[in-house]
């Protein structure tokens, strides 16, 4: 039985409703599926028109429309999402691959973003239907202020999702613009609108962390408070090993984020989505409350791994318990 929550019984509003298709996103998302196949766009689609959840996404823009912090970060991000990259260099720039992944400290030393990684490609990460001739992805994470997130789902902390995307798109940019100057192509990958790929995926495997129960990224570093953009490369930047922390084990035994979810949208345990066990978050269930806060943010905000210098502590203990469990060649050892 879930904890009390202030925001049920959550109905949501009929016009709202009324928007939405007879498809369920589960079924888009692919919840259930037995077989591999790469995503499908199920929200935030930069046509809205092409995918079914469209009017639901027209929806989300008539909440709150005239909220003046949303209102100036919609308009900050559209500036940087507007300006150009530069010209493509004739010159191209030679480093070793080291040196190539050590140079993108540069944008965490300035402030641009927290955290950065880089892995090959995986075709697989691609969205149906999309394709790109880069071989490499490099990710970026930012990190919410936790004082403005921990405030949701009112308002403040839904201006604080969209000033954090627009930190990730100028962040995505400048090493875009960075790499075209060195006379390597790039493609920048800004969100909340889905571009070529998912964006989840290539962070894990570059090391930022893993997925958690709320079907968000965890990092030890950052919780689940952040957002992620990307850039797609043939620069030959050296790969960013994953880094497993154990958070599986720890999300099995936490309730916390089932317990604050509004609509009840977290499932209890992994599900197969597209013949993988995973995390995942009800699409139909949570849609509804999203659109209704405009973003909610409330299971990240709950998150224990999201409290400033929480994070780190805890991957530390679950290492510290790994080790006491199994020796180096993996057989158990008494606790």
């Amino acid at each position: 039985m879930p904890k009390p929550n202030p925001y049920r019984p959550f109905t949501p509003d009929p016009a709202q409703m009324e928007c939405a298709p007879a498809i369920s996103g589960n079924k888009v998302n692919g919840l259930g599926e037995e077989e591999f196949r790469r995503p499908d766009i199920v929200y935030w689609a930069p046509d809205p028109d092409a995918i079914p959840h469209g009017r639901l996404q027209r929806w989300f823009y008539t909440v709150n429309p005239d909220e003046p912090a949303i209102v100036a970060e919609r308009a900050a991000r559209k500036q940087i999402l507007d300006a150009p990259l530069p010209e493509l260099s004739e010159r191209r720039v030679e480093r070793t691959p080291a040196d190539w992944t050590g140079a993108l400290q540069q944008y965490i030393s300035a402030g641009h973003c927290e955290q950065v990684g880089a892995t090959p490609l995986d075709r697989d990460w691609l969205f149906d239907g999309q394709d790109t001739p880069f071989s490499n992805v490099v990710v970026i994470g930012v990190q919410h202020n936790y004082e403005a997130i921990s405030e949701a789902p009112r308002p403040r902390a839904g201006a604080e999702v969209m000033r954090q995307y627009s930190r990730a798109a100028f962040a995505a940019k400048a090493i875009a613009g960075w790499l075209r100057r060195s006379g390597w192509d790039a493609d920048p990958v800004t969100g909340p609108m889905a571009g070529k790929i998912t964006l989840i995926p290539p962070a894990i495997a570059c090391g930022f962390g893993e997925l958690g129960k709320h079907g968000s990224l965890i990092t030890p570093e950052m919780g689940a408070s952040f957002r992620l953009s990307a850039v797609l490369t043939d620069a030959p930047f050296e790969p960013t090993p994953p880094q497993p922390f154990g958070l599986d084990d720890f999300c099995m035994n936490c309730r916390i984020c089932e317990d604050a979810c509004p609509p009840e949208a977290i499932f209890e345990e992994k599900q197969t989505v597209r013949g993988k066990q995973k995390w995942y978050v009800d699409f139909d269930k949570c849609l509804p409350f999203f659109n209704e806060t405009h973003g909610c943010a409330i299971c990240i905000a709950e998150c224990p791994w999201s409290r400033p210098g929480v994070g780190v502590k805890l991957a530390d203990k679950l290492a510290r318990r790994a080790g006491r469990l199994t020796d180096r060649s993996g057989s158990l050892r008494p606790d």
